[in-house]
């Protein structure tokens, strides 16, 4: 095997490291061989798609439902074999290293992403062709951020109104042995990554039982595949508050950090979007929980520097004979 190594690399063009619409994504694919080598065709493809994929059981029979959206392709031919199979095109030996460009449309795009059943994903992919029985394949992905400031708003425009306005939410519940209500209030209901908000709960205990309240932050997972849909729910604990105990009330304020890793809220895909809640809910010994969900949109934080995931560069190793 005479290519030693292949690898693609794009260059960075913001202290963040993502990739927008509109911007040009550059950089360059490194081979090293052995010695002069042929090759029938060397190129590099720039892809950015969505896909869903989910397994269900009907009966005896395991129905795969999937879907998937292509943003934008785009391929450069670094050498090509004009006679298509002599194999007349010559990479030298040692390191060699050939420049590409690509310009990402500016179109409306959502910003990368890996759910339960799908994700978005933008790439760079180098193929050299040797032959028909050796293909030499590597494989990097970018990071990409959507443009839209708020990649939500077509779902409602009162989202962005209400982005910054407080939430309150009631709700009574009925025990055998009297009632407890509980009002729940959060700051507002935009915040950006890496910030926090004030969940204040307010509790009057007029039953028979202690009751404590417990906070979460939950995230939700839709997908959409061949008119099917798959929603997946995960519930982030931040703790509890103070016991009420019987015949008594109480306020409790509960500051939630939202992590800055978390991927901010979206619906600006047609197969899958990410939504988030507050949700208080009152611990009650023996009885089923009452809960208050309160809307939460998760907005961009301020940039961070991008910590690039390890390449899948390929390094051949000459075979024994």
């Amino acid at each position: 095997m005479t290519v030693r190594h292949l690898s693609v690399d794009y260059d960075k063009v913001n202290e963040r490291g993502c990739f927008s619409p509109g911007d040009i994504l550059s950089g360059k694919v490194t081979v090293v061989t052995s010695k002069e080598t042929k090759v029938q065709s060397f190129l590099v493809r720039a892809k950015g798609k969505a896909k869903v994929t989910w397994h269900e059981q009907e009966g005896q029979t395991t129905v795969v439902h999937s879907n998937k959206k292509k943003y934008f392709y785009f391929e450069h031919i670094i050498l090509q074999d004009k006679k298509k199979g002599d194999g007349s095109e010559i990479i030298g030996p040692g390191r060699n290293v050939y420049p590409f460009s690509f310009v990402i449309p500016n179109v409306d795009m959502p910003s990368s992403f890996e759910g339960k059943w799908g994700k978005i994903t933008y790439s760079l992919r180098a193929h050299l062709t040797q032959s028909i029985w050796l293909v030499h394949k590597t494989k990097t992905e970018f990071p990409f951020l959507t443009k839209s400031e708020f990649p939500f708003a077509s779902k409602s425009e009162m989202i962005i109104i209400g982005l910054k306005e407080q939430q309150y939410a009631t709700r009574i519940s009925f025990y055998g042995s009297g009632t407890v209500t509980m009002n729940v209030a959060s700051e507002k209901m935009g915040i950006k990554q890496g910030e926090a908000v004030g969940v204040s709960v307010e509790v009057l205990n007029n039953s028979t039982r202690t009751v404590t309240p417990k906070f979460y932050l939950c995230e939700k997972q839709t997908f959409v595949a061949e008119s099917k849909r798959r929603v997946h729910a995960n519930d982030m604990f931040f703790g509890t508050g103070d016991s009420v105990p019987a015949q008594s009330s109480r306020t409790t304020t509960k500051v939630i950090s939202i992590p800055p890793q978390l991927p901010p809220t979206f619906f600006n895909c047609c197969m899958m979007k990410l939504e988030y809640r507050l949700k208080v809910a009152l611990d009650v010994p023996l009885l089923t929980e009452p809960v208050i969900k309160l809307p939460l949109v998760i907005l961009l934080g301020a940039p961070k520097p991008h910590q690039h995931k390890p390449k899948r560069s390929i390094w051949f190793r000459k075979l024994p004979g």
